[in-house]
C-alpha cells in the first residue's frame, strides 16, 4: 500500500465530520399505519442486496407527507446504505434515480463528505475482508445485528481523492455495463413474452385479418397467419393449429440426488439448486463429481424449471453445473427453446397456485401437471418464421447475461487489489496498454 493511503476506522472520518451515520427511525417515529402501497421505496434489510437495492411488490412506501416529517431518513444520492439486522455484511449505494427514497427502521445509512468518492467508499464495504468483518463483528446469533458503534469501528484506507476516484470508476464501468446489460435483457425479455401473448393468447394477427384489419406485421409473416378459428377442447383457435400437453412439445429431466455423487479427487461440479437458479450464479454451491450421466450437465443457455418450493423458469446462464433434484432441465428435438420457454412461463402462474395448494411444507406440482397444462402449435413455416423473430432475442438475452457473468468475476477479481493498494491503478492501466 501507498505511504499516502491513510488507514483508519471509519469513526474518525465521522469524528472528523468526513462522515455520517443515521439509524432508520425507531418506534413511534414512523408509525405501521404510514405504510401504504404509493410513495417513495422504504428500504429495508429486504431490499438490500450486494450492492444495489431489490425493490419489488412487497416492498412498503411512504407518502410525500412522511417524508417531508422526517427529512433525516430521506436518502440522497451516494448514501451507503447497511442491513441493521440478519444480512449484516450486504449494503448498497443509492443511484441518482433512487434518491429520495426513505431508510427503514432496519438499516443504518452511511453518508460521506465531498473530500471522499461515495462509490470507493461502497466498493470498499463490499470488499471480502470488510464483509467477512461485518460478520465477525455483529451481535448476537440468532439474529445478528449492526449499530453505529460497530460500524464505527470498521477498518478502512482512504487514499487521496483522486485515486479513489479513479478506483470507482474502473469498479463502476464493469458494474454500469452489468446493469445496462440487465436493463437490456428484462427488456427484451419484455419484448418476447409480449410477442408470445400477442401470438398465442390474444391472436392478435388472426383476429386483425379476420376482420380485414391489417395485422402489423412483415408481410411473410402475416401471411402465414390464418383469417379464421376453429373450434377445439379449449376453445375457438386459430385455424390448423394443434393442442399438445406441455410435456409433448419438450422432455422434463428431473435432477439427481447429487449428495450421492461426493466430489473425489479429480474433477467436480457445482451442484445446481433451487438457491442457485434464484441467484443466478453457483457462488458458494456445494459440489459433486463430474462423472455423471452427461444428460445432468447443466450449461449456459439451458432452460431449467424448478417444479418444488419457489416454482421458477429461468434461462440459466451462471456456468456449468450439475442438475440437482427438484429442478427439471427442459430440452426439445422438435421445437425451439424459445417455444417451450414461453410455454412454461405461460403456464407459471397456475403451477404455483397448484403447489401453494398442496398441504406439504414444500408446494410442488407433478409431471400429471404438465399433461394438463395445454399449448398450442402452430403449422411448421409459421412456427419457423416465428422462430426468426423470438430465437435471436432468447440468445441475445444468454449473451448478455453470461457476458455479465464474465464481467462480475473480473470486478470481483479486481476489488480487494485496488481496494488494499496491492493493485495500483496505474499498474493496471500500464498492463491494458
Amino acid at each position: 500500500m501507498g505511504s499516502e493511503w491513510k488507514r483508519t476506522a471509519l469513526g474518525r472520518l465521522i469524528e472528523s465530520g468526513e462522515a455520517h451515520l443515521q439509524t432508520g427511525p425507531f418506534g413511534t417515529a414512523l408509525k405501521a399505519a404510514e405504510y401504504s402501497s404509493e410513495g417513495v421505496p422504504l428500504i429495508s434489510v429486504r431490499e438490500i442486496r450486494e450492492g444495489h437495492f431489490e425493490v419489488g411488490k412487497e416492498t412498503s412506501r411512504v407518502s410525500q407527507e412522511t417524508t417531508k416529517r422526517l427529512p433525516q431518513f430521506v436518502l440522497d444520492e451516494g448514501d451507503i446504505v447497511f442491513g441493521r439486522k440478519g444480512a449484516t455484511d450486504r449494503n448498497a449505494i443509492v443511484h441518482a434515480e433512487q434518491s429520495g427514497w426513505f431508510l427503514g427502521s432496519d438499516g443504518i445509512r452511511l453518508r460521506l463528505a465531498k473530500s471522499h468518492n461515495s462509490r470507493f467508499f461502497s466498493y470498499q464495504m463490499r470488499s471480502p475482508s470488510i464483509r467477512q468483518w461485518l460478520v465477525q463483528n455483529s451481535e448476537g446469533t440468532t439474529m445478528p445485528s449492526l449499530n453505529q458503534g460497530i460500524l464505527g469501528r470498521i477498518p478502512i484506507v482512504a487514499p487521496p481523492l483522486p485515486e479513489q476516484r479513479a478506483i470507482a470508476h474502473i469498479l463502476g464501468t464493469l458494474d454500469d455495463k452489468i446493469e445496462l446489460n440487465r436493463r437490456m435483457n428484462e427488456t427484451l425479455e419484455g419484448m418476447a413474452r409480449a410477442l408470445f401473448k400477442s401470438w398465442f393468447v390474444d391472436f392478435d394477427p388472426v383476429r386483425a385479418k379476420a376482420e380485414g384489419r391489417d395485422p402489423g406485421l412483415p408481410k411473410d409473416l402475416a401471411d402465414l397467419f390464418p383469417d379464421e378459428f376453429a373450434d377445439s377442447e379449449l376453445g375457438e383457435i386459430p385455424k390448423g393449429w394443434r393442442v399438445y400437453g406441455l410435456d409433448e412439445i419438450a422432455v422434463f429431466l428431473n435432477g439427481l440426488a447429487l449428495q450421492k455423487y461426493p466430489p473425489g479427487e479429480g474433477r467436480s461440479l457445482a451442484v445446481i439448486k433451487i438457491a442457485q437458479l434464484r441467484k443466478g450464479d453457483t457462488s458458494g454451491a456445494d459440489r459433486c463429481s463430474a462423472f455423471i450421466p452427461v444428460e445432468y450437465f447443466v450449461d449456459d443457455g439451458d432452460v431449467l424449471f424448478s417444479w418444488s418450493g419457489s416454482l421458477e423458469c429461468v434461462l440459466w446462464s451462471g456456468g456449468l453445473g450439475a442438475l440437482n433434484q427438484h429442478l427439471f432441465k427442459v430440452t426439445s428435438d422438435k421445437f425451439p427453446k424459445w417455444f417451450y420457454y414461453l410455454w412454461i412461463h405461460e403456464h407459471l402462474g397456475e403451477f404455483r397456485h397448484i403447489a401453494a395448494g398442496k398441504a406439504t411444507t414444500m408446494g410442488h406440482i407433478q409431471r400429471g401437471h404438465l399433461s394438463a397444462a395445454k399449448v398450442l402449435v402452430p403449422p411448421q413455416p409459421l412456427l419457423d418464421a416465428m422462430t426468426k423473430v423470438m430465437s435471436p432475442l432468447i440468445a441475445t438475452i444468454t449473451v448478455n447475461a453470461t457476458q455479465s457473468r464474465t464481467l462480475a468475476a473480473l470486478r470481483d477479481m479486481l476489488l480487494p487489489k485496488l481496494i488494499s493498494g496491492e493493485l495500483r491503478v496505474e499498474h493496471l492501466l500500464g498492463r491494458l496498454r
